[in-house]
């Protein structure tokens, strides 16, 4: 059988991987390297840590920063006794 895997793998049995899941999980993903797992000294699986997720843009609110303001936006953009409703 042809070891496709580099030496400097690390190998655990499968009886220590099932006791020690999470922290060979934080392991691989802290270091980066992979971590090969037997069962009788043959290797059955490889936890190798996952390529980088790329953060999707948000789409509610997407144009947030392109928009400038200028002057008040808050207040009317007429007088408001210029509106007969407002007359008393």
């Amino acid at each position: 059988m042809v070891n496709c895997y580099p030496e400097a793998v690390e190998q655990i049995a499968i009886s220590k991987f099932k006791a020690t899941c999470l922290a060979v999980i934080d392991q691989v993903n802290k270091t980066g390297e992979s971590v090969q797992i037997t069962k009788r000294g043959v290797p059955v699986a490889t936890i190798s840590p996952s390529a980088p997720v790329k953060k999707e843009k948000r789409k509610l609110g997407w144009m947030g920063d392109s928009i400038t303001f200028i002057g008040d936006v808050i207040s009317p953009v007429i007088d408001l006794d210029d509106i007969e409703a407002m007359r008393k």
